[in-house]
């Protein structure tokens, strides 16, 4: 079974379709998650989608949806690669369905995306040996770095990290997501069980896990145990 990527490749060698109603050059294009006509799935990976905005299925379609029913939306031709099966997908607006176009554009920033991702890994792994905390920290921090590999950086501290002088400056990433924000929860929690402290639910400096005082703001607390 040919992967995804090789199905790909296929579709970039042959000549892109014209449009039965238009006449110009279909697109390829990288089918969502969602299914499509008869809810049985796409059967592709990807399909040929026109893009023109002057294509009278575009244009003609806005009219034709909103008389028959009343939906502001139109229609993008379809074809499947392949084969000389042509559809209507119904779109909600100009940039409907652009996110998925495949574009030799598209195809470097993914091949760059790849280099990325599989450097950072590497840097990683070398931090992970030869326990490089701040490192680690530092690539977690970095915006610029590729989301698998800050998820990877809060991982490792999670696994490797035995000081709490990291705690700070973990809660103090701006997550871009709450996914992110769960993850570096996770493994502020496993620092601090390795660590045997917490944080005062006063004012918030790590302290023992088992003090009855805090250390920074002298009240109460309750120890763990």
């Amino acid at each position: 079974m040919e992967t995804r990527e090789e199905f790909l490749a296929q579709m970039m060698e042959q000549a892109k379709p014209l449009c039965p109603h238009c006449g110009k050059e279909m697109n390829i294009w990288e089918v969502p998650p969602y299914t499509f006509s008869d809810g049985l799935g796409w059967g592709s990976p990807y399909v040929y989608v026109c893009f023109n905005d002057l294509c009278p299925a575009f244009t003609e379609g806005w009219g034709e949806i909103e008389a028959n029913f009343g939906h502001k939306s139109s229609y993008r031709c379809l074809r499947y690669p392949f084969e000389d099966r042509f559809e209507l997908m119904t779109v909600f607006g100009r940039e409907g369905g652009t996110e998925g176009l495949i574009t030799q554009n598209s195809l470097d920033e993914q091949e760059q995306l790849k280099e990325a991702i599989k450097t950072g890994f590497s840097i990683l792994a070398d931090c992970y040996v030869n326990q490089d905390i701040i490192k680690i920290v530092s690539m977690l921090s970095d915006h610029n770095e590729p989301v698998r590999v800050r998820f990877k950086a809060v991982e490792m501290l999670g696994d490797i990290c035995d000081t709490d002088e990291v705690i700070e400056p973990m809660r103090n990433i701006s997550p871009y997501n709450e996914k992110m924000k769960e993850a570096i929860q996770e493994a502020i929690e496993k620092i601090h069980k390795r660590c045997f402290t917490r944080e005062c639910p006063f004012c918030m400096e790590i302290i023992k896990r088992r003090a009855n005082t805090c250390k920074h703001c002298g009240k109460d607390v309750d120890p763990v145990v």
